[in-house]
């Protein structure tokens, strides 16, 4: 096989530009077929990165090549002796963790954005040089990829033993911060570009335990060379794509905790819990994953019922790995799990779309919502990671095994020797390991609409359950104190506006005919203005329905809304006195 070898330069970040050389020693002599991705793997939507590709030329010998287009992504170059050379730019200007970026503060790219697939080629050179501006003074380089002649700064020449490698192995530059600390012998860091204050001591303790406590689940297995934490500091941002050694992150400021700030906040617990699930996507989903996304060559869709088994069951664990790390404590934890209970309950969506069908239509669903999103279909992630909780607690109540033996088995049989999991994989060796007739028991969490059994479940563990009407807007579940309003409408306003964002299926608001954007006015001849949406309905008289105008468009129009008393929609779970079995049973769970 041909080796292939690129060049990437920042070349104008002030323009947002990287400059990419592609050289093929060899090429095919029937003419050279080059591919790039339209899908990047762990994020489930067609992206057509080709359409940031421009200025596309190929050249051999000093004379240009014909190229001929074969479809959106896809191209070949007229049959000739190598080597062959491609020459583009790229314009890169997508902060988020799956294409690429690049301005005089910092430059980021998977390569599936920015590196042309040559078919047939074989070993992969990649030549990445540091930008010239004047501005970027200063840079250095973060990745994973295996290096061969590599500078102080990180710039210079990487390998990677197939396309699939390259594209798994993410790149950052910049001005960053990098904060080293050792897991069980293996190098990590956190790098973080973009502005912050953070006290890295703390973060830095605070992983080493969650990564320890993943890595023992699995024997110590996978050995790594090193693990990154790439992660880019905003204003206001949230999210991550899990790599093969590494992981890209997006957090805000407010989410790393601040030197001489003891406190554990919400945004610093939440930032933790990104951190504990793209790492443990290290096995669940970039080795532990499923057959159908293994043979996938990124061109198009690629379909599975299972997306819950590798992302809901990813964030049952999450935060679960944050309480035997030690990080957080038994009630804690049981908030969060209060949290997305309370998420699914708010959610009208889970009577209409079952978990099998919210993972096979996440393609069309999931990554593009819109205004009727919650009352059409169900997160895979948010009722995935609930109904692994329920089948952790099932088998841990039935049978000798858990869910950590089941994972152990997928690794073993599945992961380890890099063989794709079969669709209901999970379910199988669930049922083996067991000795369980499962098969009703996943059909009412996978294929049906029915409420998950996750209160009768939690009781058989000393945790009681309570639903009860959410206090304020903020009331996102688990412990808080305060008296819930006397009315309820069931939509939701942009903030600092006066639009409607979300109306909530066979709510008040829906049965007003009320839509998504329209312009409230005045309820009952007052003035709706930005905060005070709340404290107009709760000055209603009980029981009565009032005049609400509001704008369409540029209409003006009334309809009548009757508020009703709000739902019990919002979560509580707390540890009650347990004793003989069910106190084993939750010690074995939680530790107490």
């Amino acid at each position: 096989m041909s080796t292939i070898r690129y060049r990437i330069q920042p070349s104008h970040p002030r323009e947002h530009y990287f400059t990419v050389q592609c050289r093929l020693d060899s090429p095919d002599p029937q003419g050279q077929v080059f591919r790039l991705p339209s899908w990047i793997r762990g994020s489930y939507l067609v992206r057509d990165f080709a359409k940031h590709v421009q200025e596309l030329h190929a050249s051999a010998g000093g004379e240009p090549v014909a190229i001929e287009r074969l479809d959106k992504r896809s191209f070949r170059c007229a049959p000739c002796a190598g080597p062959l050379t491609l020459d583009y730019r790229v314009h890169a200007f997508d902060e988020s963790v799956r294409k690429a970026f690049l301005d005089t503060r910092r430059g980021f790219f998977n390569a599936s954005s920015l590196c042309y697939r040559a078919e047939g080629a074989g070993d992969i050179e990649i030549d990445i040089e540091a930008p010239q501006d004047e501005a970027c003074a200063g840079w250095r380089l973060a990745t994973t990829l295996e290096p061969l002649q590599v500078g102080a700064e990180g710039f210079g020449r990487y390998r990677a033993a197939d396309y699939e490698e390259l594209i798994d192995h993410p790149v950052e530059m910049g001005r960053y911060t990098r904060l080293d600390f050792d897991v069980d012998g293996i190098p990590h860091a956190v790098v973080l570009s973009g502005r912050h204050a953070v006290d890295g001591a703390r973060l830095t303790r605070d992983l080493t335990r969650i990564c320890h406590v993943q890595r023992e689940l699995f024997g110590q297995e996978p050995a790594l060379r090193e693990y990154l934490f790439l992660t880019y500091v905003m204003g206001n941002g949230y999210g991550g794509l899990e790599h093969r050694s590494s992981t890209a992150l997006v957090c805000s400021r407010k989410d790393l905790p601040a030197p001489g700030d003891a406190r554990f906040t919400k945004d610093y617990r939440g930032f933790l819990g990104l951190c504990s699930h793209e790492y443990f996507h290290l096995w669940n989903v970039k080795r532990i994953t499923a057959a159908r996304f293994l043979e996938s060559d990124l061109a198009a869709e690629a379909y599975s019922r299972d997306l819950w088994h590798y992302e809901g069951l990813t964030s049952y664990y999450d935060d679960l790995f944050l309480l035997r790390a030690g990080v957080l404590d038994a009630a804690a934890y049981l908030d969060l799990v209060a949290e997305n209970a309370t998420r699914l309950q708010r959610t009208p969506g889970r009577l209409v779309q079952t978990l099998a069908d919210s993972s096979y239509e996440t393609w069309i669903k999931y990554y593009q919502p819109d205004e009727n999103t919650p009352n059409a279909g169900v997160s895979y992630y948010i009722k995935g990671g609930l109904a692994s909780l329920c089948l952790d607690l099932q088998l841990r109540l039935h049978s000798q095994v858990t869910l950590d033996d089941v994972l152990r088995t997928l690794w073993r049989r599945y992961g380890a020797p890099g063989i794709g999991v079969p669709e209901g994989g999970l379910e199988r060796v669930a049922q083996e390991l067991s000795g369980l007739d499962l098969r009703e028991f996943f059909d009412e969490l996978l294929r049906s609409t029915e409420e998950l059994p996750l209160a009768e479940l939690l009781a058989a563990f000393g945790v009681e359950s309570k639903q009860r009407a959410a206090v304020s807007d903020a009331d996102a579940g688990g412990r808080v104190s305060g008296e819930a309003p006397p009315a309820w409408a069931g939509l939701k306003l942009r903030g600092g506006e006066t639009r409607i964002a979300y109306i909530q299926a066979g709510s008040p608001a829906a049965l007003a005919g009320l839509s998504v954007n329209d312009q409230l006015v005045a309820l009952d001849g007052l003035r709706v203005a930005p905060g005070n949406w709340g404290a107009l309905l709760a000055a209603l008289p009980p029981g009565q329905d009032a005049s609400l105008h509001y704008f369409r468009g540029d209409e003006l129009l009334e309809t009548r809304l009757a508020p009703i008393a709000p739902p019990s929609d919002t979560w509580t779970l707390t540890l009650i006195a347990a004793e003989g079995e069910v106190l084993a049973r939750r010690q074995a769970w939680l530790g107490l």
